[in-house]
């Protein structure tokens, strides 16, 4: 036997759970869906039911639960997934709670099978599964019982080519147990609280006959369902003139005059951006300005905002731009957000808009957001976030918030300074009694670049740059000093 068999995959109907299996659920498996109480695993189950079930392939939903199927679906009725119009047609719901208080395990596979039978279904679902242990399993034989059960309940299965899930609540996976051994595939649902968050993960634990990504995978119950927030697919998105090896990568003007000339002609089309600066010091005019030249140039652009809400946005070009659709806004109100969450809203805008510009603002409203164990690896995932969109070919512009400290010339509070192409930074400085500000561009990966300082003014057109700066070393050394050379802390007469 030469040819090998082909297996089906099966479209799950959650968004990001296909790619976390490798492109499907395997048809005719045999699946555990397991985790601890309240982290989804019905809710999975039924979005996947009526994602799939149809007349040609009709799901059967077998109930072992203290409380009534009616209140069940009374829940699950609130989602947008349920249809109301499958039941009793394509989806049926049948209670085995009688039969499983017996404790007879056989009885409860003939009426399983008798179920089966009757309705002709391709769709098996079992929750909860584990109720039907617990009252089968000897006190003195734990697992004899449950692994003939098992056994003969994927024969069963698999005679008659039905896809079965069997939806359990188990705390742990490091125990010995049959169930796990006879399963196909094991999806495992994790979820704890992590101050005022509700973190939950996702795992394919095991999953036969195909490669599935590993790790803990970021998901979110909402009133559409479970999204799962898998790593996507990189270069899904090309941009219309590809850089040649060899030439030059085309320039970028970001839309204010002299800056681009002191970034050594524009920025380099797919560099990454960082604008350091204190608050007030125009980090986001400067990314308004960035989005609003690439509109002018026919280009599109996506900005995430997470230090204020969609209606408080202050540029009235941005705001006007998003409602051109020439820029296509990210924003949620969650606090428990994850880098892999925002990864996938970033490439949906950058998706459907084919966008080639991308401002974050800002890094330090983006770390606030974040549920406290993303926190802890802020810096690796912001790493991952930037090869993901660099990998798509846009160009990105992020703002981070400095504390403005003329001792200490940070570029970064999370020190990752490292993981962009250019720096600009922006300072405040003291001159004359009076607060003025000041830009210098530090970084520009594989180009020449100025190493001036100047001063800048911001009016109701965006920044204006202005002429050099006389005294550089006072101002960037230690203390800030006048015009005439004298120290400008000095307040002695």
């Amino acid at each position: 036997m030469n040819e090998k068999v082909t297996i089906n995959r099966l479209p799950t109907g959650v968004p990001g759970l296909d790619e976390v299996l490798g492109g499907g659920l395997p048809e005719f498996s045999f699946n555990l869906i397991a985790g601890p109480p309240g982290c989804g695993k019905t809710t999975l189950a039924h979005q996947m039911m009526f994602a799939l079930a149809s007349p040609e392939r009709p799901a059967l939903y077998l109930t072992v639960l203290g409380e009534p199927t009616l209140k069940m679906l009374r829940y699950q009725q609130q989602f947008d997934f349920f249809d109301g119009k499958l039941v009793n047609q394509a989806v049926r719901f049948i209670n085995l709670g009688e039969d499983a208080l017996t404790g007879n395990l056989d009885a409860v596979l003939a009426r399983i099978a008798a179920e089966v039978h009757a309705h002709g279904s391709s769709l098996v679902f079992v929750d909860s599964f584990r109720s039907v242990v617990l009252a089968g399993t000897a006190p003195g034989d734990p697992h004899n019982n449950l692994q003939h059960f098992m056994q003969q309940l994927a024969m069963l299965m698999t005679s008659w080519q039905a896809t079965t899930f069997l939806i359990g609540e188990y705390f742990t996976e490091t125990d010995a147990n049959p169930v796990f051994t006879v399963a196909d595939g094991l999806i495992w649902l994790r979820q704890s609280v992590q101050r005022n968050s509700m973190v939950r993960k996702l795992e394919i634990m095991k999953m036969r006959g195909q490669s599935t990504l590993p790790g803990l995978h970021p998901f979110r119950i909402s009133n559409r369902g479970i999204e799962v927030f898998a790593p996507p697919q990189l270069a899904t998105h090309t941009l219309d003139a590809p850089v040649v090896k060899g030439q030059a990568a085309p320039r970028l003007r970001l839309g204010v005059d002299r800056l681009d000339d002191m970034l050594g002609g524009g920025l380099p089309r797919g560099y990454s951006l960082l604008v350091a600066g204190p608050s007030g010091s125009g980090k986001s005019i400067l990314a308004a300005s960035f989005l609003a030249e690439g509109a002018r140039n026919g280009e599109t652009g996506v900005i995430a905002v997470f230090e204020q809400r969609p209606n408080q946005l202050r540029s009235p070009v941005i705001t006007e731009l998003i409602r051109a659709g020439r820029v296509g806004l990210v924003n949620t109100h969650a606090q428990d957000l994850s880098i892999a969450e925002v990864l996938r809203m970033l490439m949906a805008e950058i998706e459907r808009l084919g966008a080639t510009r991308v401002v974050i603002d800002s890094l330090s409203g983006f770390e606030l957001k974040l549920a406290p164990t993303f926190r802890e690896d802020f810096r690796e995932s912001l790493l991952r976030l930037v090869s993901a969109l660099a990998s798509v070919g846009v160009t990105v512009l992020m703002t981070s918030e400095l504390e403005d400290r003329y001792t200490d010339l940070r570029f970064s509070p999370y020190g990752t300074a490292f993981l962009t192409d250019a720096i600009i930074v922006q300072r405040y400085i003291e001159v004359d009694s009076r607060l003025r500000r000041m830009l210098a561009v530090v970084k520009v990966r594989g180009s020449m670049h100025s190493n001036e300082l100047r001063e800048y003014t911001i009016d109701d057109g965006g920044l204006v740059i202005g002429e050099l700066l006389e005294d550089q070393e006072g101002l960037l050394g230690g203390r800030p000093t006048r015009k005439d050379g004298t120290d400008a802390a000095d307040r002695s007469p």
